[in-house]
């Protein structure tokens, strides 16, 4: 144990000391004070962690570790200045607990204004000295973290996460593609979550606070945390900007083609409709001006949102804890030009409304062809905020596109297994009549490609696409327009997904005739009538300043 004399009593190694001699030493300040002068809150407590990576650190280092933290909040600053009772213990090998009395010892408050931000930014400097883990820099738009009195409840009572993490993701997925108070609160009384709101004198709502039905206080009574204490962006007034706001007229519309061809309210329509939104919105966060780029990046965390609350048992997991590590990712200091977002927005409404895929046939290849763009989104968004410097939010999109490759891999494993299937089955002629179509769309990308195992399933599709009425060679070159794909792991993959969307194939191709015959009756329009724009596939890699 460390402490402001170097002498104090420490119960973890002195059989005769105990907690109440340590809590008299340190409080004997407060109690010198006249009573009435007594501060009502004199505890300051705080939990400095070493990442689980890090090297075993000393007894001698974390009680270095623990004087600068307290020097550099005002606690304690040393140098003759009158300073606060602390004592630093060590509960594990990875990490130390610092408490002290905000009296210091000439019985005056001590300056520890803005005394976490001065914590964490000694505590980046003695990574740096120490060699340990680097943790990016915030800026002030992250989540408030559980306390150690909520872990430690979480911990009693058998709980994964705390009361506040679960409430904020309940509260995150009920407002996804939301369009009013009425539907956000009802979709939080449905998830089961206890509401009360405050209410102006006119009665009009000024804001609301959440609970958990069996997370109670020591009285009994549900604990409540207002939507602001959850996330920077879940108070109501933040809320209500995502369905007031108005877009310019130049922001593409919503495409309500996909549900309605693919079903009206179905979970593959609803899948359609969210990669055509995310397709389009890669290129405005890429090109767009900063606040139109952040109003996309933002609802792309809703849309994750209501895919992973959608989604079926064998993406779950994954897609939600993408969605959990976007979060952080959907907030920077660049505030967002809401309503120039409804595409993406009225996607995440047509994820919740369809319900939940079932993961398998047009649902389940559907799921595959919106993880595939999504991927795309969260790269580009890892891209623009690298270049903005949100070290934080950049390392977030990251492992949320990481998240992504590994459900993608879940939900296309089985309608790429079919397509590579019929693509093997295809004539010898069909096969050289697509490798000729191939080199003259993309005849830099075409021996590639033809070396790769997915090439059967892209020849399936192109034989799909050419039965359906369309012009192949067209389809191809406008799947990779202004985009790059090299240095993607598996071009054929990504152009899979792209041609079958731009084409208006059925994204499962079970019981499609051999032929390539489309099922359904539509009418073809010409690929260069789609609105188009680009991204990276899961084979690209993300700039180096992003990691």
């Amino acid at each position: 144990m460390a402490s402001f004399d170097g002498m104090s009593p420490d119960p973890g190694r002195d059989p005769n000391a105990t907690l109440t001699d340590l809590q008299q030493l340190l409080d004997q300040p407060v109690m010198a004070l006249a009573e009435h002068a007594r501060p009502a809150k004199h505890v300051w407590h705080t939990s400095v962690r070493a990442d689980p990576g890090d090297r075993i650190l000393s007894d001698e280092e974390w009680a270095d570790i623990a004087r600068r933290i307290v020097a550099a909040t005002g606690i304690d600053p040393g140098d003759g200045q009158p300073g606060c009772r602390w004592a630093a213990v060590r509960h594990a090998d990875d990490h130390i607990h610092i408490v002290a009395t905000l009296v210091t010892e000439d019985g005056r408050r001590p300056d520890d204004y803005r005394s976490g931000t001065r914590a964490q930014a000694e505590a980046r400097l003695i990574e740096k000295e120490l060699g340990l883990h680097q943790v990016a820099p915030g800026d002030g738009t992250a989540a408030q973290r559980p306390t150690s009195a909520e872990r430690h409840k979480a911990e009693r009572q058998g709980r994964e996460r705390t009361a506040r993490e679960e409430l904020r993701e309940t509260v995150r997925r009920a407002v996804a593609g939301a369009s009013s108070d009425e539907e956000f609160f009802d979709r939080l009384a449905a998830a089961g979550i206890l509401i009360r709101t405050r209410a102006a004198p006119s009665g009009d709502l000024l804001g609301y606070k959440v609970a958990l039905l069996d997370d109670l206080n020591k009285d009994g009574e549900p604990v409540f945390y207002p939507g602001a204490r959850l996330a920077p962006d879940l108070s109501l007034p933040r809320i209500r900007e995502r369905w007031s706001g108005k877009g310019a007229q130049d922001d593409p519309a919503p495409r309500q083609e996909d549900a309605v061809r693919w079903g009206p309210g179905s979970p593959s329509g609803a899948r359609r409709e969210t990669a055509s939104a995310a397709w389009q919105a890669v290129l405005l966060v890429e090109l767009g001006d900063d606040a139109v780029a952040a109003a996309h990046i933002a609802a792309a965390g809703e849309v994750l949102d209501a895919l992973a609350k959608t989604s079926a048992a064998h993406t779950r997991r994954e897609l939600r804890d993408a969605a959990t590590v976007f979060e952080r990712a959907s907030r920077s200091q660049v505030r967002a030009a809401r309503g120039h977002d409804r595409a993406l927005r009225q996607a995440a409404r047509e994820l919740v409304h369809g319900g939940t895929a079932l993961g398998r046939g047009e649902d389940g290849a559907t799921t595959a062809m919106a993880i595939d763009m999504l991927f795309f989104l969260i790269t580009a968004a890892a891209h623009w905020h690298a270049k903005k410097g949100h070290a934080q939010q950049a390392e977030a999109a990251v492992r949320s596109a990481e998240l992504l490759r590994t459900a993608y891999r879940a939900a296309a494993a089985m309608p790429l297994g079919v397509l590579y299937q019929r693509g093997r089955r295809l004539s010898r002629p069909m096969l050289q009549r697509q490798s000729m179509v191939l080199r003259e769309a993309l005849p830099g990308l075409a021996e590639q490609i033809l070396a790769e195992s997915g090439w059967y399933a892209l020849a399936a599709t192109i034989t799909d696409a050419e039965a359906a009425g369309h012009d192949p060679a067209a389809l191809l070159a406008h799947a990779v327009e202004r985009r790059k794909l090299d240095t993607a792991d598996s071009v054929s993959d990504v152009l899979v997904w792209r041609l079958r969307r731009l084409a208006d194939l059925p994204a499962d191709a079970t019981g499609m005739p051999e032929n390539g015959t489309a099922r359904r009756p539509t009418t073809a329009r010409p690929a260069a009538a789609r609105t188009t724009a680009s991204g990276r596939h899961f084979g690209e890699e993300a700039p180096a300043n992003t990691r």
